[in-house]
């Protein structure tokens, strides 16, 4: 016997499988056991039962890490070709007339609808210059986004929404403050920055985006429950949209 385990044991073992060599020792350490060969053989059997118990249950923990790690490393590629495909499709992004579809008659911005009142007055033209300035400036933070520029654009976008608190650009900007805070890994930041266009600003057409987006941060952030009724919400209140169907596609491939 003590052959067979040295046998076992030496340069030869090297090139068995784990399981194999595991095997192998299991059952000489059993045999021994089963004739009396002495308790410190069979002590030597059970704890190598229980190492084994030990080894099995790392085992299925390394799986399950490595799913968790399959699956965020899929949502942190989703997460950069979506911004790659929205920048891609603003190349001509104009803030108040192709962001924001309800600027560019001037209906949903206050600034615009005072500067287009109609009045000639030193306040209309201050109000006008105004609208420029705030224009000027998301131009300025939206160009740092095309450019990959991301640290400055979030500073730009910030100094917008302080500077210009009134402008109807604002919830364009906290859209693309989610977009960058997520790029950025910084989740609750995203989150609050999605989740206030959702609640401040219900009238821009950023909203079916921002909540797919927050839907998509909350499954980042390991908020199952949260993520599916968000991704639900998009689908059910804005079912004609791109978001939804983003939201349904992202829903089949996360199921079971």
């Amino acid at each position: 016997m003590k052959h067979s385990l040295v046998r076992l044991c030496g340069a030869g073992a090297l090139v068995l499988p784990l399981s194999v060599w595991a095997s192998a020792q299991t059952e000489s350490f059993y045999n021994q056991a089963a004739t009396g060969s002495g308790t410190g053989t069979l002590q030597i059997f059970n704890r190598l039962q229980s190492q084994e118990q030990d080894i099995n249950q790392l085992r299925g923990q390394i799986e399950e890490l490595r799913h968790q790690l399959e699956q965020q490393t899929k949502l942190s590629q989703q997460r950069y070709l979506d911004l790659e495909e929205r920048l891609s499709g603003s190349q001509g992004d104009s803030g108040a007339s192709s962001d924001n579809s309800g600027n560019a008659s001037g209906s949903g911005d206050p600034i615009t609808q005072a500067a287009s009142g109609g009045s000639q007055s030193s306040t209309s033209s201050s109000t006008s210059a105004s609208s420029n300035d705030a224009q000027g400036a998301y131009q300025a933070a939206f160009s740092h986004v095309q450019k990959r520029e991301f640290d400055q654009a979030i500073s730009a976008f910030e100094a917008f929404n302080r500077d210009y608190p009134q402008s109807g650009l604002n919830g364009n900007a906290w859209y693309w403050l989610g977009e960058l805070y997520s790029a950025k890994s910084q989740l609750d930041k995203s989150s609050a920055a999605f989740s206030k266009v959702i609640s401040d600003y219900p009238q821009s057409n950023k909203v079916p985006d921002a909540m797919y987006k927050l839907g998509l941060v909350y499954a980042r952030q390991g908020k199952g429950s949260e993520s599916q009724n968000m991704l639900k919400k998009v689908i059910s209140e804005h079912s004609e949209s791109d978001a939804a169907g983003l939201a349904r596609e992202f829903m089949q491939k996360t199921s079971g």
